[in-house]
């Protein structure tokens, strides 16, 4: 099992980085809690602050299934652990812990020493770290796959995508969602039966994504078979799990899926969507199930072969059946509008990074559209 440490700007720049890698072992170095922890109080981007307590909150949730020091299974395989520094262990010379970012190379560098060589992987997107790392002979990578883009947000489609989510702060403001509570449980509403509205001017400080979620909530909660309300809640949940990196968005938007999906089981492109929501929550398996149970029901739907093959490929590595998947939607794509011409584009450049990373990897795939 490959073994992922993880520094602190990574985990800041996305949370979901915590459920993205199956079958590795991510290591968390002491010092990133501390980092994470400062955050509370610090005078910083409140947005940033929102990602550290993501972080932090995750974290927690594994910490009840066991413990951390000596690691905690992930959903879909793989194990996190936290990594304290051996204040006793040798460093090279030039490597000191007197500050944070020379404490998490330290537990790095430790850790590679009692591994084999290619056996771990410093992440980070700090470039002075990266350089120092590079010094000391641990293998590092930047870590791109954040808010602002990565291959899931590149790749996985929605055929309907009703919104198009800005990157600005989308924090959900505690105080905010309190105050609605007061209102529906302590107000005149409450008192009379009747529904209680939240005021206008109330409503209007809430940001764009705040004011449609409490408006789909509230028609669901005045008719709890609202399908359209339902589904446009689900799609606003996905779009945000794609814009913050969140994956508790994921986790609701799967909840609301489900939902409408009690009501109307036939419909292939809600749970071909639920399929993604699966794979951003990082459950791989559960996104292929749902993935094959559409293409029974329609063997060419586009979303969910192009969607299968990157759960294949960045979920499981299973080159062969991605590669499959990823040719499958080449041929259906030859012709049609722009949208169409633009998947068929995506489908042949995943398919020919498929088969370089095959190849890597020592299994190459045959030429041509057969594996």
């Amino acid at each position: 099992m490959k073994t992922i440490v993880i520094d602190t700007n990574v985990l800041l720049a996305d949370p979901g980085t915590l459920l993205a890698f199956p079958d590795a072992e991510l290591a968390i170095p002491e010092t990133v809690l501390g980092e994470l922890d400062k955050l509370k109080t610090s005078r910083v981007d409140p947005d940033l602050r929102f990602r550290g307590r993501e972080v932090s909150r995750t974290l927690f949730e594994l910490s009840e299934q066991g413990n951390l020091i000596e690691g905690v299974e992930l959903p879909d395989g793989g194990v996190v652990r936290v990594v304290p520094l051996d204040s006793e262990g040798d460093l090279p010379e030039g490597l000191g812990t007197r500050n944070a970012d020379d404490r998490i190379l330290a537990v790095a560098y430790q850790m590679a020493s009692r591994l084999p060589a290619g056996e771990i992987t410093l992440l980070t997107n700090d470039l002075n770290m990266l350089l120092k790392a590079q010094t000391f002979g641990i293998e590092v990578e930047r870590h791109s796959e954040g808010p602002d883009g990565g291959f899931a947000k590149r790749y996985i489609i929605r055929p309907f995508q009703r919104y198009r989510v800005p990157l600005s702060i989308l924090a959900t403001s505690l105080a905010v969602f309190a105050a609605i509570i007061v209102l529906t449980v302590w107000g005149p509403g409450a008192r009379t039966g009747a529904p209680t509205a939240v005021p206008t001017e109330f409503r209007e400080q809430l940001p764009a994504d705040q004011q449609r979620i409490l408006d789909y909530l509230t028609a669901l909660d005045q008719n709890d078979a609202d399908l359209d309300a339902r589904l446009s809640l689900a799609n606003l949940y996905y779009d945000l799990r794609l814009s913050t990196g969140d994956v508790r968005y994921a986790t609701l938007a799967i909840r609301h899926y489900e939902r409408y999906l009690d009501l109307r089981a036939d419909a292939v492109d809600v749970r071909a969507n639920l399929a993604g929501a699966y794979f951003y929550s990082g459950q791989t398996d559960r996104a292929i199930q749902e993935a094959l149970r559409v293409l029974e029901q329609e063997p060419d739907h586009l979303q969910a072969n192009f969607n299968l093959g990157v759960f294949y490929w960045r979920g499981r590595q299973e080159f062969t059946a991605a590669a499959t998947q990823f040719a499958r939607v080449v041929e259906l794509t030859q012709t049609g509008d722009e949208r169409t011409l633009a998947v068929n584009r995506d489908a042949a450049a995943a398919l020919e990074q498929v088969r370089e990373e095959a190849a890597a990897a020592g299994q190459p795939l045959p030429e041509g559209g057969t594996f």
